[in-house]
């Protein structure tokens, strides 16, 4: 009977993958080889996205919909450095009450359009002291500190394995491929280890340095759910970061979201012409 119910599960997850996918083929006949997640203040690439067709959220059967002031909530289809793209402007997060499931739903949709490449960027905390505001850091392994799990619960083996290997769960090609990018830019590029919390509060003193001990070079509320859906479905993941704040735990001043906002808009450049530099030799 239980092995039933969770074969039902599985099924009825991968009917609503497929029917979001199919509403967003009715709006486009590209299929996209790479998926984009824009975090925090970094919504400006699609400027530079040759666009073929912008679908809002709210037009995506089965999607959520975004409740941070900074997310635009809208999935943006088209070319990027003659590659075909879709980047979502806006994300979920965990504390904004939605499961982890709906927190990934997206990724496994835009797998299902065709994405086997998913890059993440988000707005994040500078734990190592070497890090400054402003800085663009590439993400080459990370902590997970959340309180649940999007690969928890029934699993269908259609959509991904059981038990996916996280060894490298970050891209080592792709990585390297940022790095010459950043260095043909003459971009400095910060490599760290991510640890994702639930939020939304931002961290006290000692968890700061309790982080830190851990080996975690930045801090932030999103990209670990997603980054477990992509590997999970064969994906090849790249993350990026954007330090918008200084976390010196013997130094601590309080942080507004409205600086962070700002911090990241005015990084938002620097990590545009990157991915596009980048992209171009994915």
């Amino acid at each position: 009977m239980a092995m039933k119910r969770m074969q039902k599960e599985g099924g009825e997850m991968l009917m609503r993958i497929r029917e979001a996918a199919e509403t967003v083929k009715e709006r486009t006949s590209l299929k996209p080889d790479i998926a984009i997640i824009l975090g925090t203040g970094l919504g400006n690439l699609t400027q530079k996205v040759e666009v073929e067709s912008t679908v809002d959220y709210s037009d995506i059967a089965h999607f959520p919909q975004v409740t941070v002031e900074s997310h635009q909530g809208k999935l943006v289809l088209g070319h990027l450095s003659g590659k075909k793209v879709a980047v979502m402007v806006g994300r979920f997060h965990y504390y904004e009450g939605y499961a982890m499931q709906d927190i990934t739903f997206p990724v496994r949709v835009l797998r299902e359009l065709g994405a086997k490449i998913l890059v993440v960027s988000n707005a994040s905390g500078g734990l190592n002291p070497a890090y400054q505001k402003g800085d663009i850091a590439v993400i080459e392994d990370h902590i997970n500190f959340m309180p649940d799990n999007p690969l928890r619960g029934t699993n269908d083996e259609r959509i991904g394995h059981r038990f996916p290997d996280m060894s490298e769960p970050y891209s080592r090609r792709l990585v390297q491929r940022v790095v010459a990018a950043a260095d043909a830019l003459k971009l400095k590029l910060q490599r760290g280890v991510y640890v994702g919390v639930a939020g939304p509060n931002l961290e006290t003193r000692a968890e700061y340095r309790m982080l830190r001990n851990w080996g975690a070079d930045l801090v932030g509320m999103s990209t670990i759910p997603e980054v477990l859906a992509g590997v999970h479905m064969g994906m090849e993941v790249l993350g990026l970061s954007v330090v918008t704040d200084v976390c010196d735990p013997d130094h601590l001043k309080p942080v507004d979201i409205k600086e962070i906002i700002h911090v990241a808009n005015a990084a938002g450049p620097k990590l545009d012409s990157l991915l596009v530099k980048a992209i171009a030799k994915f």
